[in-house]
């Protein structure tokens, strides 16, 4: 039997080991061996020991040398960045993004499909979502390495069971939709990869906290705001971010109904969906036939418009500016609730609205939230840009293969019940 320190094994403490070292050299390498024991507190034997099982396994390799003072030159370490492939899927309103990702999160090859998900069947969503997943595969066959599992962030609540994730979608008519079990089926991937799923907001969020505006603080809001709007709340660990339904919090009692069916919802008023449609009421003329961008673009083109000379349309800037009033009244509760020390604001909307509207939330936000958490909170745009919710998905399955300390996924094993589950199942039907 392995040898126990504290209730963990001996196998639980290498994993630790190696699992602490690939974060270390993946979000701050290269780094040297000296530099590696005081950062993740190993000794330097237990450091040798750890990077010579990770070269063996392919995961870490030399990174050329530095000069030390009054020493030999000190080598370099690094993660092997084509050791892994990861996968991360945006299923978004209007189309799903599927990308490649080496470990380095370089892109190796990128596929998009159209889509009107209101209420699509899962069926075929899972099936164009499966065949974007093969396309890339095959476009990416030119560089090899295990696929280390399929992320994917999705719009609504993810609940995950003993037969796989479900989504209930209340805004776009998915309710205890079974998606990963019908991926599954439509995909065929080898049963050793793994499917993430998990909401579009906390995949966002993960990204920027990782890589993004919110490296450097561990208490933040990451804002998604799309068709509709989501919000990410972390504190502590990004990967134990969670995602809340912000878009549906009150904020007009008996005021308009939201996709999801209740009245007053911030996303009543505050995602672009919802934008656009209080633009046409008014009287706004959107391109006809475009798609969400598109239109969302012209909006701000005719609130603010780039040809010296031309007027803003008073209705297209007087919705844009009560949005930001929306927002930054939404944003207070936030703020609030969590005192983050940054919101950040992402999502292709967010970035589309840009930072001459993130000026206006700005102005509106402590109008509505208390003195001392909204003085030391700031709003930030999001760095990562419209494709983060991708790259997020791509880390769910970086952050198991972080979890695992590097190893394979293992397949699935049946799990056989104690004899009393039998014994007593047995009394009950008689």
């Amino acid at each position: 039997m392995a040898g126990r320190r504290g209730g963990r094994t001996v196998h639980d403490l290498r994993r630790e080991n190696r699992t602490a070292l690939l974060q270390q050299l993946y979000f701050n390498g290269p780094m040297s061996r000296n530099e590696l024991g005081p950062a993740i507190g190993l000794s330097s034997g237990s450091i040798s020991n750890v990077v010579a099982e990770l070269a063996a396994d392919g995961l870490v390799e030399e990174a050329g040398s530095v000069e030390s003072e009054g020493g030999r030159p000190r080598t370099l370490l690094r993660i092997v960045p084509g050791c892994g492939r990861l996968i991360g899927v945006d299923v978004g309103e209007t189309r799903i993004r599927v990308e490649l990702l080496d470990l380095s999160l370089t892109e190796l090859a990128r596929t998009e499909r159209p889509l009107d998900l209101k209420g699509h069947p899962v069926e075929g969503v899972a099936e164009l979502i499966a065949s974007g997943i093969h396309e890339v595969l095959d476009a990416g066959r030119a560089h090899p390495g295990p696929l280390l599992g399929v992320g994917i962030g999705v719009p609504g609540i993810v609940a995950h069971t003993a037969e796989g994730a479900v989504v209930h979608g209340q805004t776009v008519g998915w309710a205890a939709v079974p998606l990963e079990s019908v991926l599954r089926r439509a995909c065929q991937l080898p049963p050793t990869v793994d499917y993430f799923i998990d909401n579009g907001a906390r995949t966002l969020g993960q990204a920027e906290m990782w890589f993004g505006a919110g490296r450097g603080t561990q208490n933040a809001v990451v804002v998604l705001f799309g068709s509709g709007v989501g919000a990410c709340v972390v504190t502590g660990d990004a990967a134990q971010a969670r995602a809340v339904e912000w878009g549906h919090l009150t904020v007009r009692v008996r005021g308009r109904r939201c996709r999801c069916g209740a009245l007053g919802c911030l996303e009543a008023y505050a995602g672009a969906e919802a934008l656009l449609d209080r633009w046409r009421e008014a009287g706004g003329r959107p391109p006809v036939g475009a798609d969400e961008e598109t239109a969302l673009a012209a909006m701000m083109d005719a609130a603010h418009p780039r040809e010296p000379g031309r007027v803003p349309e008073p209705t297209a800037l007087a919705i844009i500016e009560e949005t930001a009033e929306y927002l930054g009244a939404g944003l207070s509760d936030l703020v609030n609730l969590f005192q983050p020390d940054r919101v950040l604001v992402g999502g292709w909307a967010g970035l589309q609205l840009g930072e001459r509207f993130l000026t206006s939330v700005r102005r509106h936000l402590p109008t509505y939230a208390l003195s001392y958490p909204v003085s030391r909170v700031s709003v930030e745009l999001g760095r990562l840009g419209p494709d983060a919710v991708t790259v997020g998905a791509a880390t769910l399955p970086l952050a198991a293969f972080f979890a695992r300390g590097g190893r394979p996924p293992e397949a699935p094993r049946e799990v056989e019940p104690p004899a009393w589950h039998g014994a007593l199942r047995g009394r009950a039907l008689h």
